[in-house]
């Protein structure tokens, strides 16, 4: 690479795999005449986009920022934004950045963005991040005021995340953090996201046909007919509730997808449970996903194959639009039940592929490895 031109700034964007490297492609495409139009000055800016498991094996911040610089000094690179779809922590905060001003360097944990327009979130973090680095460096006094131009400042971001200064005495970068509820929820929603649970989907193609099977064969069965129909709305419900849950349960149990840690932490902890609630969370979007698709696939076969006569004299009830959508609602619940029998002849990699992030999967496979070690 060559060195970057008088009044040219050249900012690599280091993306993980997956989501990030997607996410730093298309916010490059209008981030350099976004920059230059802020800073002014008639300065350029030249984005370079590489993707990079610059993550895989840690998730400590402070490794991870040194892999960072490492990297960077290989390279001509004025300023360096690394992005990551795994969540940061340190002393028990969830940081949302790690900056450093002296190597001009930042790491920005996309989960702590949250799970709603995270493209404008990220983008709108990243100019933050390099309008501030490009600036002169500031001094102790100066990073108050310097800081609410960060990723976490109110005026730039659609919902505001509050920086904190944290593990001061260990460096003087500036990290960023949320916390309490609001922050959790934030950072569980971009986990979700991550996982992009809508993927589990076609990851369960074997539990899906075993699904449909169930209902293709329940929907022409009379008993069927007779229990279905009688039924309340609360005991649909109760149905729903249960067979949803029965499936979200076996995929995780039989999958080996809730995460145990083997260390006694106050922080270890928490980042255990969250990690196994965004578990939960993404695969019961994946599972209603997947009922809501039965359902409705279980109507129009209801509506092509059932006859109004033979319905009838089985039920001794006419069968109108109020015995479809009811039909096809207990069928769904069935369904779903031989669908969780049908994903255990799934893979546990096939489940677990489908239901987390790459990076997701390659720190899973981590910490199996040192568990089993």
């Amino acid at each position: 690479m060559q060195a970057s031109s008088p009044g040219v700034t050249v900012v690599a964007l280091l993306a993980d795999p997956d989501a990030p490297t997607e996410i730093a492609k298309r916010m490059s495409r209008t981030l350099p005449a976004r920059l230059a139009d802020r800073s002014g000055q008639g300065r350029r800016f030249d984005i370079e986009v590489i993707s990079e498991p610059f993550t895989s094996g840690t998730e400590d911040p402070p490794t991870l920022m040194r892999r960072i610089m490492d990297r960077g000094s290989a390279e001509n690179w004025d300023i360096v934004v690394a992005l990551t779809d795994l969540p940061l922590h340190s002393h028990g905060r969830r940081l949302v950045a790690h900056m450093s001003h002296e190597h001009g360097l930042a790491l920005l944990s996309l989960p702590s963005l949250g799970g709603f327009r995270l493209q404008t979130r990220a983008r709108l973090a990243v100019e933050e991040a390099v309008l501030d680095l490009s600036g002169p460096q500031p001094t102790a006094s100066e990073r108050p005021a310097r800081r609410q131009m960060l990723p976490g400042s109110v005026d730039r971001r659609p919902t505001p995340v509050h920086p904190r200064r944290v593990g001061e005495e260990e460096s003087p970068d500036l990290r960023y953090a949320i916390s309490g509820p609001r922050g959790y929820l934030r950072v569980l929603f971009g986990m979700v996201r991550a996982n992009r649970p809508w993927r589990l989907v076609p990851g369960l193609s074997k539990g899906l046909a075993a699904a449909l099977a169930t209902g293709a064969v329940a929907t022409l069965d009379s008993t069927v007919w007779s229990l279905a129909t009688p039924l309340s709305t609360p005991r649909l419900v109760v149905a729903t509730v249960g067979s949803v849950g029965l499936m979200i349960g076996w995929l995780i149990v039989d999958a080996n997808l809730w995460h145990r840690t083997g260390e006694g932490s106050p922080e270890a902890r928490q980042r255990t449970a969250l990690y196994n609630t965004s578990t939960v969370v993404t695969v019961s979007i994946g599972v209603l996903v997947c009922y809501v698709g039965l359902m409705v696939i279980n109507f129009v076969w209801a509506l092509f194959i059932l006859n109004d006569q033979v319905f009838a004299s089985m039920t001794r009830n006419p069968l109108n639009a109020t015995d479809y959508w009811t039909l096809s609602w207990f069928v769904a619940s069935t369904a779903t039940v031989g669908g969780a029998l049908g994903s255990g002849l799934e893979s546990d990699e096939a489940i677990r592929a489908a239901a987390y992030s790459k990076r997701e999967q390659e720190r899973r496979h981590m910490l199996q490895d040192e568990h089993d070690g």
